[in-house]
């Protein structure tokens, strides 16, 4: 595999730095390189790429002012002189974060991550994971991981079958925001996974051992789920 890309850095030896990395590697098509954010999105507005190297700081637009910009991001690995900003990365949902200046091994290591991503990116508008505040630290979870959410008044529990993680929402707020498509709230203290569901009796489903009440006003909506899903 060859992921077509585009790199864009305001210090030309960092990119020149990374153009003989993608080169050296030949796993990386390099397309275009640019020295600032601004002339990089007139050039995605009619090329596609698969992987961009950004950097975050530089002159006008920022990186991540950048990835505003963008309505289709393809794999996003950044790059910067401090460290700062991995978490905001976080935020943004990028491959991989480097620190420059740039090991070729870590360089490596950012790409393999690129391509196993790339590989299994879901469609355009479909997401796939949340990220939460739980016991004062950012966790990511995958929406397949998530067997159940509990609300409890202000908090909910995001059950997964390693592990339960607990953060300060509403069962309302986490409806809005989980994916449609395989999950429903099937009682006033509880959205679960549909895919997850072991077996279903009247008023119940078990889901990894755990049963779980279903409201009549949601059971015939759950069992069309069931049948479709």
């Amino acid at each position: 595999m060859k992921l077509k890309c585009i790199i864009v850095d305001d210090e030309p030896l960092s990119r020149n730095f990374l153009k003989r990395f993608c080169e050296k590697s030949e796993r990386a098509d390099v397309k275009g390189t640019f020295a600032n954010a601004t002339d990089a999105i007139l050039y995605l507005e009619s090329n596609e790429v698969e992987l961009i190297f950004l950097d975050v700081e530089m002159p006008g637009i920022n990186g991540f002012q950048m990835l505003d910009h963008l309505s289709n991001l393809p794999e996003v690995i950044m790059t910067t002189s401090k460290t700062d900003y991995a978490f905001t990365a976080f935020e943004y949902n990028v491959t991989d974060f480097l620190k420059k200046p740039v090991d070729y091994n870590r360089f490596i290591d950012a790409l393999n991550k690129a391509e196993e991503s790339y590989k299994n990116k879901p469609a355009p508008g479909e997401k796939r994971d949340i990220v939460i505040k739980s016991n004062g630290d950012y966790v990511r979870i995958d929406y397949d991981d998530i067997l159940y959410v509990e609300g409890m008044g202000d908090y909910v529990k995001y059950v997964t079958p390693d592990k339960t993680y607990i953060t300060h929402s509403t069962l309302r707020a986490v409806e809005d925001t989980v994916c449609k498509t395989n999950f429903l709230k099937v009682h006033r203290s509880y959205i679960v996974n549909i895919k997850k569901i072991n077996q279903l009796t009247d008023n119940n489903i078990n889901i990894n051992g755990v049963n779980i009440p279903v409201s009549k006003s949601n059971k015939a909506e759950l069992l069309e789920k069931l049948r479709t899903t």
